[in-house]
């Protein structure tokens, strides 16, 4: 959370690998067709490539492809 209360993902784990997300291309409320879920989508990029990150209430999940 930046100075102004603005919620955006920093990194996350996956299978115990630490994930660094290099920049946050758009940000907006939406659902997750494949996961389910509802809440803020952040449109991130990581390792070169664009991935889609949710936070649902005080839950974060990530879309895999």
């Amino acid at each position: 959370m930046n100075e102004d209360g603005v919620i955006s993902p920093l990194s996350f784990f996956w299978n115990g690998e630490q994930f660094a997300v290099q920049k946050v291309l758009e940000r907006r409320k939406a659902a997750s067709l494949k996961g389910g879920g509802t809440g803020i989508r952040f449109k991130c990029e990581i390792n070169q490539k664009t991935h889609f990150m949710w936070l649902d209430g005080y839950t974060w999940f990530v879309e895999v492809d």
